[in-house]
């Protein structure tokens, strides 16, 4: 009998910190000076855009009004652009405290933050596995398939299920990637 899989849980639950990105003044920055700031929670795009504002007033160079995003972390493996939004890093710094980092793995595979599904993660997140052959496994039991109740005990020794070529399979129409922390995150394009 095949034991039965179970998704990986510890990346979903392990404590972790969220986004953050420094936000860099380009009047300074093109004056050959770094002025900028660092902010730590990229949630609430209304405060982030005070803390941008509060690091161009105590800016040395008059007029700076303009910034962008210099270095950030905690996106992977979805990349920011510099120039990047602050209602899109909401977005991804909320999904991510929601979700982990499999939203991140999400949105990259998206690309498009028009795209509704962005917002429908839970809708298309078959979850962390530590391989695609566990991911075979748990959907052939999640369909009630047993193979001591299906196959006559006389063959049983014979029979077996290629859950490697099972698991190729099944996701052929499905996002598969690869989790940083080992395993695979699974993904239904279209639920």
């Amino acid at each position: 009998m095949t034991e039965v899989a179970k998704p990986v849980e510890a990346a979903e639950t392990a404590p972790r910190s969220g986004p953050a990105g420094y936000f860099a003044s380009l009047s300074d920055y093109n004056a050959g000076r770094l002025h900028g700031v660092w902010v730590s929670d990229l949630t609430d795009s209304e405060a982030v855009q005070e803390q941008i504002q509060t690091m161009l007033a105590e800016s040395v160079e008059p007029g700076a009004e303009e910034w962008a995003l210099h270095d950030y972390e905690g996106f992977q493996p979805w990349r920011p652009s510099e120039y990047e939004s602050l209602a899109t890093l909401a977005l991804m710094a909320s999904g991510i405290a929601e979700h982990g980092p499999a939203f991140a793995a999400w949105a990259d595979y998206l690309g498009d933050f028009d795209d509704e599904r962005i917002e429908a993660f839970d809708d298309h997140y078959r979850g962390h596995w530590g391989t695609i052959e566990q991911f075979a496994v748990e959907m052939l039991n999640d369909h009630g398939f047993n193979l001591v109740k299906h196959v006559p005990q006389w063959i049983r020794p014979y029979v077996s299920i290629d859950f490697e070529q099972l698991g190729r399979d099944l996701t052929i129409d499905m996002h598969v990637t690869d989790a940083p922390g080992g395993g695979v995150w699974v993904f239904e394009p279209e639920a």
